[in-house]
């Protein structure tokens, strides 16, 4: 979601700002600001829509002048992008400046008081009322730390905000509230800089003297934040004893490696994050897995009754497949909802109900309230997240981190591999656990996921192949996925991320429901990619390929190396390494992966940021 970044020090503002934001451009925006508190104490402000590079464009003019400031990137909720919806935004005096990540619930009822009281708004945004709240509460003589309090009172939803003021106060305040995506903070050296996430710190977090050394609000805190050091509090005013933690340089420093994309960078990764995420759970001579993460004792397992598994977007696709795995492996009724869903339907969870919830970030919104609701309904909840300290992390009774390393693109590609791989992981354990996986089918089942990475590898080795499909087919406007079983989500995410990097529509689908209304689509002008692995279900999958070109459908299939027989009834081919089942899905997620990546190239796509799209959703 938008990206947050503030600085006090004895150094430029402006510089420093600037560099975090575009270390911050992988979270996905469509406009840009940044405000600076001049050497007179005048608020200077530079906004622009689109890039953070317009905020530097020739002829914008010197920058700002200044050793305190804010700068936003903006994904737009209320109101289009435009100059006046993007942040900073101030108050009708010029005073103070406001920065805000979420959604102000209540924001018409505010506005509507407050243009009553003679307040005059300039854009169409919620965040404005923010703004006018803290003035409102100065101008009945609070001080800015007690109007910016009152303000975070206010205000229902989850949000963070981060304001300055006019004059020599040389301050910044930000708080947190609910779900919202985070407020860091680092101090070093009589200078201090928050970001909404970690790599907007990284002047700060490569000083010696604090290497590593942040700390996080939580819901409901508020920071002040100056030359002379770092306060927190609650909205009340009462001061908290906030411990920092210390963070890896791998978290705060990104880099392409080389590569032409983020996105492309990570999926040459997968296989380093499926070895990753098996690192110290699997014991590869006795050939078993062991979470030592795992929460629950062995009789808490042998007494559960269901597994329940929620996620959004890929992760839910993840989750998907984790259904079909936990219920084939460990003798558990499984299911696999939409966390957005799940949270508002008010679901049966007992004692007895383990919950596995997803997710990269660990931060998205739905899902962290789908979380807090079972662990309010008693359930069993245990994370699968790529970040430590997370709020997911720490609501979660348990979690299994998948250790993938930073992902900056926004579709998601190593971390959903490494979703995969720990779903994996779980289905053994709980079934080795519940005496339902025999010692020769754990140890077959370890002896594949040993396989993955390399595997994996192989199928990354040769770009040509894709490169050429995607000339094939970048001219079509309309795909439809095939898949069954527990293919069936991957086909979904495959679909998922055509639609997500270029622009392409797409539909993921059960291979079985296609005669069940969307053979009616089915034309010379419609492309679809069967996956048809050899597999239990290989042989319904050809028969659905064979309704497809009965109808002049063009046919991509995804096939198992060897499969000349399918191969000869299609129009083009991608073949994965041949598999045991519960492995097909990861392999047959990469050449998906590819192929969306190459077609959205084609049509100059901008894979790492498309349009529209955050890398954490922290609103709903």
């Amino acid at each position: 979601m938008c990206g947050i970044v503030g600085y006090v020090g004895g150094q430029e503002a402006w510089p420093i700002i600037y560099e975090g934001l575009r270390r911050l451009e992988y979270r996905g925006y469509d406009s840009a600001g940044i405000v600076i508190v001049g050497p007179q104490g005048a608020i200077q402000l530079r906004k622009t829509v689109g890039k953070v590079d317009g905020l530097d464009e020739d002829g914008a003019g010197p920058h700002p002048s200044g050793t305190i400031g804010l700068g936003h990137t903006r994904w737009a909720t209320h109101g289009r992008p435009s100059y006046e919806n993007a942040h900073p935004h101030t108050d009708c005096q010029q005073r103070i400046a406001v920065v805000h990540n979420g959604i102000v619930e209540n924001y018409l009822e505010l506005k509507r008081r407050l243009m009553d009281a003679g307040h005059e708004f300039g854009s169409e945004t919620d965040s404005e009322v923010l703004t006018h709240l803290v003035e409102e509460g100065m101008d009945r003589g609070l001080s800015f730390q007690e109007a910016f309090r009152r303000m975070g009172r206010m205000v229902k939803g989850s949000q963070a905000i981060s304001a300055v003021l006019q004059g020599d106060s040389a301050e910044i305040c930000a708080l947190r509230l609910g779900h919202a995506g985070g407020i860091v903070v680092a101090q070093a050296e009589g200078q201090a800089i928050i970001g909404s996430d970690l790599p907007a710190l990284l002047p700060i977090l490569q000083t010696k003297s604090n290497m590593g050394q942040v700390g996080f609000l939580e819901s409901g805190e508020m920071v002040v934040v100056t030359r002379g050091g770092v306060e927190y509090q609650d909205l009340e005013g009462n001061h908290i004893d906030k411990q920092p933690r210390m963070v890896s340089q791998e978290e705060v420093l990104v880099d392409k490696a080389g590569y032409r994309h983020f996105m492309l960078k990570e999926i040459m990764e997968q296989p380093q994050a499926v070895a990753s995420a098996m690192r110290e759970r699997v014991d590869f001579e006795t050939r078993r897995v062991d979470l030592p993460d795992f929460p629950f004792s062995a009789q808490e397992i042998a007494e559960l009754d269901r597994v329940m598994l929620i996620g959004c977007g890929t992760s839910l696709n993840a989750a998907r497949v984790g259904r079909h795995l936990v219920e084939r492996y460990s003798g558990l009724p499984a299911e696999a909802e939409s966390a957005s869903e799940f949270r508002y339907r008010n679901p049966y969870i007992g004692p007895r109900t383990l919950v596995v919830s997803i997710g990269q970030s660990g931060e998205t919104a739905d899902t962290v309230a789908a979380m807090q609701m079972v662990k309010d309904k008693g359930g069993k909840l245990v994370n699968i997240c790529n970040s430590e300290g997370s709020q997911a992390s720490r609501i979660a009774d348990g979690n299994l981190y998948m250790r993938a390393g930073i992902e900056i693109g926004v579709a998601s590609t190593k971390t959903f591999m490494a979703s995969l791989t720990i779903l994996n992981l779980l289905a053994i354990f709980l079934g080795q656990s519940r005496g339902v996986l025999d010692t020769a089918k754990t140890q077959e089942m370890v002896d594949g996921l040993a396989q993955a990475p390399r595997l994996i590898g192989d199928l990354l080795a040769d770009a040509a192949v894709y490169r050429h499909l995607a000339q094939e087919y970048v001219g079509f406007d309309n795909f439809l996925f095939l898949g069954r079983g527990i293919n069936a989500p991957i086909a979904s995410e495959g679909a998922l991320k055509l639609k997500e990097i270029s622009y392409v529509h797409a539909e993921g689908y059960p291979a079985g429901e296609m005669k069940h209304g969307p053979i009616a689509l089915i034309d010379d002008a419609m492309a679809t990619v069967a996956l048809a692995p050899k597999d239990s279900l290989y042989d319904k999958v050809v028969n659905n390929v064979k309704e497809v070109k009965a109808r002049d459908g063009q046919v991509l299939a995804v096939l198992t190396e060897g499969d000349t027989e399918l191969a000869a009834d299609v129009d083009h081919v991608l073949y994965i390494p041949e598999a045991p089942e519960h492995l097909i899905p990861l392999l047959i997620t990469v050449p998906l992966q590819l192929l969306a990546y190459h077609i959205a190239l084609l049509r100059d796509r901008d894979v790492d940021q498309p349009r529209n799209l955050a890398k954490s959703v922290t609103v709903e």
